[in-house]
C-alpha cells in the first residue's frame, strides 16, 4: 500500500513534467515554409523576397531571363531554318539541304535543353524558398570555438564550445 501511495504521485509528477517540457520545446517558425513555397510557385523569387533573401531574387531573375531569351532565340532559329529547309526540298533534291536540316535540329535541341534548365531553376527556387523559410530562425553566431590539443593522458583532444 505504501508503494502505491509513493508510486502514483511520482508517476503523476513525471508525466506532468514530461508533458510540460514537450510543450515548452515546441518551436514555431517565424517564417512559414508553406507560404514561402506558394509565393515562389506563383511568382518565382517571391518566396525569396518573403524570406528576406534579396540577393537570390537577382540570381533567379537573371538566370530565368537568360533561359527565356535563349528559348525565344532558339525557337526563332528553329522556325527560320525549318522554313529554309522546307523551301530547299525540290523535285530534283527531295532530301533538301541537309545542312539546313542539321541546323534546325541543333537549335531544336538547344531550345529543349533550355526548357529543361528553366524547369530545374523553377524547382530549385521552390526548394530554396522552403528551406530558407525553415532555417530562417537558425541561430548562427560567432561564439563558436573549435580547438584541438593534447589531453593530460597524452591523447588527442577535440573540443567544441558555444
Amino acid at each position: 500500500m505504501k508503494i502505491l501511495f509513493f508510486t502514483v504521485p511520482v508517476l503523476f509528477f513525471i508525466t506532468f513534467n514530461t508533458s510540460l517540457s514537450q510543450d515548452s520545446l515546441k518551436f514555431k517558425n517565424t517564417k512559414s515554409p508553406a507560404t514561402a513555397t506558394i509565393l515562389s510557385a506563383v511568382l518565382p523569387g517571391a518566396g525569396q523576397f518573403y524570406n528576406e533573401s534579396y540577393w537570390k531574387i537577382g540570381v533567379i531573375a537573371g538566370l530565368g531571363g537568360y533561359f527565356t531569351y535563349e528559348i525565344i532565340q532558339s525557337n526563332k532559329d528553329v522556325s527560320n531554318y525549318s522554313n529554309q529547309y522546307n523551301n530547299s526540298i525540290t523535285p530534283q533534291n527531295p532530301q533538301g539541304d541537309l545542312r539546313l536540316k542539321n541546323l534546325r535540329d541543333f537549335y531544336k535541341d538547344q531550345r529543349d535543353r533550355f526548357y529543361v534548365y528553366a524547369g530545374i531553376l523553377y524547382l530549385v527556387q521552390l526548394v530554396d524558398a522552403y528551406v530558407d523559410a525553415e532555417l530562417y530562425d537558425f541561430n548562427v553566431t560567432d561564439n563558436v570555438k573549435f580547438s584541438v590539443g593534447k589531453s593530460k593522458r597524452n591523447f588527442l583532444e577535440f573540443s567544441v564550445g558555444f
